[in-house]
């Protein structure tokens, strides 16, 4: 009964006709840029690991290099030390045994060579100690600080200090 006028049906068409032509014209578009931004990725991703695997090679890192020069430590047991102590409130004697750390087997050896001298240093120490100052943990820590420091210095008026790093007791005991 109700017949389109021409006028509708052409009007329609103009609608479908524009509609239809936009539709394609958005897809590329879209398209396009999709293409454009997967490509920028995958670009930005290429040169993040270019620059990842240029920047990381064995042997331009620094941290690398450090860790290999680092030689283990040396260590140096000596024997068995027993000293009386200064007089506090009665005769006491200590017996120790001590390990020394050094920096390299050069340092060891140099010790070794001196190893009366290292005896007499440590023994004149040891001897005017006071067991009320060794029975603490500070008083050891001290102590430590004190054998390092009388051993480092050089046996020869004209040489080199030794690097001893470290003084390790292995048996400590006043009685």
């Amino acid at each position: 009964m109700a017949q389109a006028s021409p006028k509708s049906t052409s009007a329609k068409s103009v609608t479908t006709e524009a509609e239809a032509t936009e539709i394609p014209a958005g897809k590329p578009k879209k398209k396009m840029l999709i293409i454009a931004g997967v490509a920028l990725l995958l670009l930005i991703a290429g040169g993040g690991a270019a620059a990842y695997f240029f920047m990381h090679q064995p042997g331009n890192n620094p941290t690398v290099a450090k860790k290999e020069d680092l030689a283990p430590p040396v260590f140096l047991p000596l024997d068995n030390f027993t000293v009386n102590l200064s007089p506090d409130e009665g005769d006491k004697y200590l017996q120790v045994t001590l390990t020394l750390q050094v920096s390299d087997e050069k340092d060891a050896d140099t010790i070794k060579a001196h190893m009366p001298q290292v005896r007499d240093r440590i023994l004149l120490l040891l001897s005017n100690q006071k067991a009320s100052d060794l029975l603490t943990e500070a008083g050891k820590n001290q102590l430590t600080k004190e054998i390092i420091s009388t051993t480092n210095k050089p046996f020869d008026p004209a040489g080199d200090p030794q690097k001893v790093s470290g003084v390790f007791f292995t048996s400590f005991i006043i009685q």
